[in-house]
């Protein structure tokens, strides 16, 4: 046993959660209520112990010493994210994307335009945009050469991120609405993980960004679609509005937003209308 994992910090006290809540939502927008208190102490417990500080306070006091971009900060970020996340993840609402996908395809070739740009706003392992990617393949075909696709994943953790950039899965990722066909077609078996097929894989990419950073998130812009799904859960009232003006720019006259399948905007954002679909709802800027 080393130095470092022997040392067990006292618990977190109703003070230092309140520190702790407030740098990290002050960096990244991510809010923690009272009663997650617990799961405070044990996700940076963990790390205050890998860095070898006896308390809480000792912690605080280091991450106060670091800029907001430093290594400490994205370890703060890989403890505090759930990465939950699957391929063909709420079917009813990726058959709505179809159809609008449709929609605007013909648009596009009337205006005599070929391009495409999606945005997965919270990408975490990669399994949602990669998904998007597989569904693009198989409704464009042979023709897909022909588009100009822009498929971005973007996270805050660089972890979830270095998972999505190798694109290799185990069979949990694949609990969801994919079909043997598709897995067979798509994944190459590696040992006890599956291989995304490269030509998919080349269709996207992934970078950090933290929804919080007003002046990236104004770098995106005329996107036909947005997949923000089970990230405001993360928020409190104000940053879901921050998030929402800056989506609501990035996107383009016509664009559509989606959220995971429990959240809405109601009580939010009158900003957007909906448009109802077979179990499913989008929001469209008009």
């Amino acid at each position: 046993m080393t130095i470092a994992s022997a040392i067990k910090p006292s618990s977190l006290s109703p003070q230092q959660f309140q520190d702790l809540r407030d740098i990290i939502y002050e960096i990244s927008g991510i809010f923690f209520a009272e009663n997650k208190l617990y799961l405070l102490e044990n996700r940076l417990g963990r790390r205050t112990r890998e860095l070898g500080l006896e308390s809480f306070d000792a912690y605080i006091k280091h991450i106060k010493t670091q800029d907001s971009g430093s290594p400490e900060y994205h370890q703060i970020y890989n403890a505090i994210t759930i990465n939950e996340t699957f391929f063909f993840r709420f079917q009813a609402q990726l058959e709505s994307f179809k159809k609008l996908l449709s929609d605007i395809k013909k648009t596009r070739q009337a205006q005599g335009s070929n391009s495409i740009k999606i945005w997965s706003a919270a990408s975490s392992s990669g399994e949602e945009l990669y998904t998007i990617a597989i569904i693009l393949d198989e409704f464009f075909g042979p023709d897909l050469k022909n588009w100009d696709i822009y498929l971005l994943g973007t996270d805050i953790s660089h972890r979830a991120l270095q998972i999505a950039g190798n694109a290799m899965y185990g069979n949990n990722s694949f609990r969801g609405s994919m079909t043997p066909e598709q897995k067979a077609k798509y994944f190459a078996p590696e040992g006890n993980t599956f291989k995304l097929r490269d030509d998919v894989k080349q269709l996207v990419q992934f970078r950090y960004l933290n929804l919080n950073d007003t002046m990236e998130m104004r770098k995106l812009t005329s996107l036909d679609f947005v997949f923000c799904r089970n990230v405001m859960i993360y928020f409190d009232e104000e940053m879901k509005k921050r998030v929402l003006r800056s989506i609501y720019g990035s996107l383009g006259h016509g664009g559509y937003l989606f959220l995971g399948e429990a959240e809405s905007l109601h009580g939010i954002s009158s900003a957007f209308k909906v448009e109802h679909f077979s179990g499913a709802f989008a929001y469209k800027k008009e």
